[in-house]
């Protein structure tokens, strides 16, 4: 696998689809021209005749070689962002989901995880999930890995490695756990430390991986683990990850333990709410939980997939949207049986129809939306949308090239049919057969070598 020169220019021309914010979730550019130089976009020009464009790349001194036309039936979208996505538990997909929640975690991910001891167990497992989210068009991940420090670490070279953006949390948990997966509360803290410093260090200039702080969730996580985790994030700027309401029964523990009405009062009493906290799940969060969660400006990353098959529950998305959460989506891998956020997509809308089919069906998100939480919904999410979500110039180039028309594509076409209708069509019915290519910073992904 290898991946293109970082300051190497080029350019595209054809249709173009991308996000510009929740109230124009798909904007739709036909014969346009986009360029890259050293990973970031420097133009996006709709409207351009086909000689034109060759005038166009010309005047930016991109080399013809490195044009691209778009074929029939070819069509150029933004990266999709795995919001949450747990790197070991690859292992345990499609398995488990005659149990709940909690009685899942003990049976199946508990022990998978504490195998992560051993690094060439890790390495073979995470050189696969990598990959396989890569191939199915996700660009940038946040992964949870596991309590073990050298096993995070080397999920982040291989992330690097292969051209993936993202984050990894190297995951902290002190209480209410196995006893053969487990950390003491120094222990947790300091190999936090530990991890972020690695990090920074090796990934700092010009990285596209960056660490982020990762209590489990606050059922297995004691206050004063929780205090200092909000103060390395702090320490660092970095962004925080965890789950938040995801099963009743879950809900009913955290508040138990900790005396909260709310669940989401731990996280806030702790100085975990920060623009750049991540809450997974949030089924069964209420108003005021929203409320707070807009106060800090956390996002939420909805995983309606792990959330039906664990039987956990319904996320309301328009109630969050209307709330002005910011949302995107997750896999949940292994609490969701797909790694691909296609499959995220469809679901969510599914779920958004399930959870108003004795209501206002016109309250249901659809293709569009869905399409908008994939990608730039997801980069705010992840505080990333300085740098990714759509084509805006100046944002790094992460992109996919679809190609509605290949060979072995899992859906026929018949007569013509209009970009828009393309896109859904991918959206509702493609898969990793239909992306001809990827691209993250302005690299392309070359899976061959």
């Amino acid at each position: 696998m290898s991946r293109m020169d970082v300051n190497q220019s080029i350019a595209f021309y054809g249709t173009i689809i991308h996000s510009v914010d929740v109230k124009k979730p798909v904007v739709i550019l036909e014969n346009t021209v986009v360029a890259i130089k050293e990973r970031k976009i420097v133009a996006l020009q709709t409207g351009v005749e086909k000689k034109e464009a060759h005038q166009l790349i010309s005047n930016l001194n991109i080399p013809i070689e490195n044009f691209q036309i778009l074929r029939t039936g070819e069509f150029i979208i933004p990266g999709l962002i795995d919001t949450h996505i747990h790197a070991p538990q690859y292992v345990n997909m499609g398995i488990g989901y005659d149990l709940t929640l909690l009685g899942w975690l003990d049976k199946y991910t508990f022990p998978t995880e504490a195998k992560f001891h051993d690094l060439d167990f890790a390495s073979k497992v995470y050189s696969q999930v990598v990959k396989r989210t890569l191939q199915n068009g996700t660009t940038t991940a946040s992964y949870f890995a596991t309590i073990h420090l050298d096993a995070s670490l080397l999920l982040a070279k291989i992330m690097n490695s292969y051209g993936q953006r993202g984050y990894v949390g190297k995951v902290c948990m002190d209480m209410n756990s196995p006893d053969n997966y487990v950390e003491t509360t120094k222990d947790s803290l300091s190999s936090t430390r530990q991890f972020i410093e690695s990090m920074r260090k090796e990934y700092r200039v010009a990285g596209i991986v960056a660490p982020c702080v990762t209590p489990r969730f606050a059922a297995s996580c004691s206050k004063e683990l929780m205090i200092g985790l909000a103060q390395l994030a702090k320490e660092f700027n970095a962004p925080i990850q965890t789950h938040i309401s995801e099963n009743e029964g879950e809900i009913s523990w955290v508040k138990d333990i900790f005396k909260v009405p709310e669940y989401v009062d731990v996280y806030e009493q702790a100085g975990l709410m920060t623009e750049k906290t991540i809450l997974a799940h949030c089924v069964f969060s209420n108003d005021k939980e929203l409320d707070v969660m807009k106060k800090y400006g956390a996002g939420i990353a909805h995983c309606p997939n792990s959330n039906t098959s664990l039987t956990s529950g319904q996320m309301n998305s328009r109630k969050v949207l209307s709330k002005g959460v910011k949302l995107g989506l997750g896999t949940d891998v292994s609490g969701g049986y797909s790694c691909s956020i296609l499959n995220s997509l469809r679901e969510a809308i599914a779920v958004s129809r399930h959870v108003h089919f004795h209501n206002s069906l016109s309250d249901c998100i659809d293709y569009k939306e869905a399409f908008y939480l994939a990608t730039l919904g997801g980069a705010k999410v992840l505080h990333l949308d300085d740098k990714i979500g759509n084509f805006e110039v100046g944002k790094e180039f992460d992109a996919l090239v679809v190609n509605v028309l290949v060979d072995n594509s899992p859906f026929d076409l018949f007569g013509d049919n209009t970009a828009s209708e393309l896109l859904q069509r991918f959206l509702h019915c493609g898969d990793d057969r239909n992306i001809a290519e990827i691209y993250v910073a302005g690299r392309k992904i070359d899976f061959s070598k």
